[in-house]
């Protein structure tokens, strides 16, 4: 419950620092409230780690959380009120006016709120000798980390990765399961099921498994159902699968016959990943195909009548719990990811380790986020027997909720915020980190550390979230940051339930109430059509962040005006109709706003009067861009715009020293754009005459680590080789999407030297690159796209040397005349996943066999 606190401590600081003009006589009283948070917030610390076991402690937590709200709301809405004085016509006559009457306004509003602060003070001071009463102790803040817990020494693994220590003793299982898969095995359509209990690893089984069997199949896809699922996305995801544009807007009918056209001759696998009910397969049944082909269909499940009812013929495969020696070592191995277990623990541990393990009764999910504790501790015998003695419950059903939640409360309170964020998002929803991490910012979660930016500490924490097993990551950056990732639903119950004890997110769901508590909605998540009506009738004005996740219902009852104090705005999927912006510019308090699957017109709302908006993320919603003066935002941290964006002219003059990320713009004519601290820049030139103006804002970025550049031009020597970068030696990532300089070939010594990633597209090379790539040592992702080389590029690839850190190639050219790829002994030591177009053939040596091979 910290978090609040804190953010509280942080909105004051600037209030006082802002708006110090303002706030006349009550610029005191703020600053005293402020002193009495900060002595409060040192006891924090001691009360959070009490609030489980004493329910007068955990009172006295709601009570200091309420009242920071109080506090936040105060200042906020007292803000909001001097911020529309200063947004009135500024015409001459109105001016005269302001200045007699404009005065008067402002005292009404500071004796209010110096009233407000005057109760809430009275109160502070209660909860303040309130602590002695509940024996809460008065720490230092820097106590804080002094603990027995360690800070987790984070790893940045490769983007391909597969956690090894979560798949332990599963290789029979995936073994036994693809036999039952193999088409020759019956040429009947069959139904297999994977049965077992919540965290017993049949996703992950399952996974395993379509990487090594949808080689067989012309078709695959993998789907996860929610309890609550809707039979036409089903239909919507597996018609669009291979790249087909599907509409929105049709009956079932017709999606049924797109299916049914795609899947008519081929051999498909289609994999149900956590089916609740048994009507999903007798709805399924009579749309696939059985064309006696050999076609599967891999269903996982809980309940065993689920998986019976499926297919008669096949006897579900049950998943077994863990033998006691299989327990110990995958307990050991996620506490020793990258040693010898039995060699790198102390004798001591080893004897206690076996008593630790026997409390998960062979539940993999409770011993991989048992083991995350543990990573966390001293190795010594008496922090590993503390943990021991903790694990005082019997066998009741809910050993592994009392691990999970033991490893939330081993969390520190910001990391309890970001765990309990995740309940905003909807069942098996994929969820993009670095949205995440900018909505965390924007939520003020995320503590400063050194000269780290907020994004960098955010992404640390994701980074421990994943250590600790609490996310389950599905993809990396070249880099090794984490890119998407999935909460699993035992462990989305938790932080579901943490939320609402807290107050911290309200969830409008299909497993909602729907009588909702009497209580102020701070944050709150729409992740079902059939609750709109509810969630419409209790958010307003107190509410600081929405995720609508069923916005396209939304489109009657929801009036912006209505969340004039709120920070977050997230929306996916506003119906197929344009999404009304206009009176967004309200919204003076918003920082993050992120828009998906939407049609906009940005150019509608002045949205410089937004000015804390830290994140514009509309990278997925085509529309009109905002007006020149969006870009005198000075706060703008993070800006995503889809590629019809911001095709039109931006400003000659940018000055914005806080952006980080720009994508993508188009730019035109001469421009002298002030961006010291950019990171990420995508953009797009459709002009032959800009290319002076490109190089010259880069040689003024001297943080660039990502830069990307498609035109319909050729690309001038300075884009190709940006030796102008005044970081060019750290340049971590480049994409460059057009045709290169007649007769320039790659030189690898013309490049960065520490490049990561690379992408090429349309670059009608001529001669073949890998040679000269390969001797990028950093290089981790390499992709050759459509026309990468030249339409009359004759013979193979070859790969003779080098590309020592390559994990990722991609060559997916099907303009050119490219037969084959071959890579010597030797090369690209790390390699662990190759997509190629379908008609390449792949000549890996020995040590590769094992290489991933994907083709499309």
């Amino acid at each position: 419950m910290a978090e609040a606190v804190v953010s509280v401590l942080g909105k004051l600081a600037v209030v006082i620092a802002n708006e110090a003009q303002f706030l006349g006589g009550v610029e005191k009283k703020v600053e005293r409230v402020q002193r009495e948070l900060i002595r409060i917030k040192s006891c924090l610390i001691d009360a959070d780690s009490k609030s489980k076991g004493d329910e007068r402690v955990r009172n006295w937590l709601n009570e200091l959380r309420d009242l920071a709200y109080r506090i936040e709301d105060a200042t906020d809405t007292f803000y909001l009120k001097v911020e529309g004085h200063r947004r009135e016509d500024a015409s001459i006559l109105h001016n005269l006016i302001e200045k007699v009457c404009s005065k008067p306004k402002q005292l009404y509003f500071l004796h209010k709120l110096g009233n407000e602060l005057d109760d809430i003070q009275s109160l502070l001071e209660e909860i303040s000798k309130s602590t002695v009463i509940y024996g809460i102790r008065d720490l230092p803040l820097e106590d804080e980390s002094k603990g027995e817990a360690v800070k987790m020494p984070l790893r940045r693994a490769t983007y391909s990765e597969v956690d090894e220590n979560e798949v332990v003793s599963m290789q029979a299982d995936k073994e036994q399961i693809l036999k039952l898969l193999h088409p020759e095995k019956t040429s009947r359509r069959d139904v297999i099921s994977i049965v077992g209990a919540g965290g017993l690893g049949k996703t992950t089984l399952a996974c395993m498994v379509y990487k090594s069997a949808k080689a067989y199949f012309g078709y695959h896809i993998m789907l996860s159902i929610s309890q609550q699922y809707n039979l036409i996305d089903l239909l919507i995801k597996m018609i669009s699968k291979d790249n087909h544009s599907v509409p929105n807007d049709r009956d079932e009918g017709y999606y049924v016959g797109e299916l049914n056209r795609i899947l008519d001759s081929r051999r498909y696998l289609i994999i149900l990943d956590d089916v609740w009910k048994g009507d999903l397969w007798n709805e399924l049944k009579e749309i696939l195909p059985d064309k006696k082909n050999g076609s599967r269909v891999l269903m996982t499940t809980r309940h065993n009548e689920v998986a019976k009812s499926a297919d008669s013929e096949i006897p579900p495969y049950e998943l077994k719990f863990l033998n006691e020696s299989k327990s110990l070592d995958l307990l050991l191995k996620k506490v020793f990811p990258y040693k010898k277990s039995n060699e790198e623990c102390p004798k001591d541990l080893l004897e206690l380790a076996p008593e630790i393990s026997k409390k998960c009764k062979g539940l993999p999910l409770a011993l991989i986020v048992l083991g995350g504790i543990l990573a966390t501790k001293e190795l010594a015998y008496p922090a590993w027997e503390r943990v021991l003695e903790t694990m005082n419950w019997h066998s009741d059903g809910s050993s592994c909720m009392q691990i999970l939640a033991m490893s939330y409360d081993d969390m520190p309170f910001y990391l309890k915020a970001c765990f309990q964020y995740l309940a905003s998002f909807p069942e098996d929803h994929v969820i993009s980190a670095d949205r995440l991490i900018r909505m965390w910012v924007a939520e003020g979660f995320i503590p400063l550390e050194g000269t780290k930016t907020m994004e960098e500490s955010a992404e640390d924490c994701l980074e421990e979230l994943a250590e600790r097993s609490m996310v389950q990551v599905l993809s990396r950056s070249a880099n090794g940051l984490i890119k998407r990732f999935k909460v699993h639903d035992i462990l989305r119950e938790l932080a579901m339930r943490e939320a609402i004890d807290e107050n911290f997110v309200t969830v409008f769901s299909h497993a909602s109430n729907d009588t909702m508590p009497n209580r102020i909605i701070r944050r709150a998540s729409l992740q079902a059509e059939k609750k709109n009506s509810q969630f419409i009738e209790y958010v307003g004005r107190n509410t600081r962040s929405l995720l609508l996740f069923e916005a396209k219902y939304c489109t009657t009852g929801l009036h912006w005006s209505n969340f004039r104090l709120l920070k977050v705005l997230e929306i996916e999927g506003w119906s197929h109709k344009e999404l009304e912006l206009k009176s967004l510019d309200e919204l003076i308090h918003l920082k993050y706003m992120g828009i998906r699957n939407c049609t906009i017109d940005l150019s509608s709302c002045s949205l410089h009067h937004m000015r804390g908006l830290e994140t514009l993320d509309v990278r997925e919603s085509p529309g009109k861009q905002p007006c020149d003066d969006f870009w005198s935002i000075g706060t703008l941290r993070h800006v995503r715009g889809h590629r019809n964006i911001f095709e039109g002219p931006l400003p000659k003059c940018i000055d914005l020293n806080h952006l980080q990320t720009l994508k993508w713009v188009t730019v035109e004519g001469a421009f002298d754009w002030k961006l010291p601290n950019l990171r990420k820049l995508g953009i797009f030139n459709n002009r032959s005459d800009e290319w002076v103006s490109i190089a010259n804002l880069l040689k003024t970025l001297p943080l660039l680590v990502s830069l990307e550049i498609r035109t319909v031009w050729a690309l001038p020597m300075e884009i190709v080789y940006p030796k102008a970068l005044p970081n060019y030696q750290n340049l971590q990532s480049l994409q460059l999407i057009g045709d290169w300089p007649e007769n320039v070939n790659v030189e690898a010594r013309l490049l960065p030297p520490h490049l990561v990633k690379l992408v090429l597209l349309s670059s009608q090379l001529k001669q073949n690159p890998m040679p000269e790539l390969g001797k990028l040592n950093s290089l981790k992702k390499l992709c050759l796209r459509t026309r990468a080389l030249s339409w009359d590029y004759e013979g193979p690839i070859i790969c003779p040397e080098g590309f020592p850190a390559l994990q990722y190639l991609e060559v997916k050219d099907s303009h050119s005349n490219i037969k084959d790829l071959k890579v010597a002994q030797g090369v690209m030591p790390k390699l662990t996943y190759l997509k190629v177009n379908a008609e390449i053939e792949v000549y890996l040596p020995p040590e590769l066999q094992h290489v991933r091979v994907e083709k499309w």
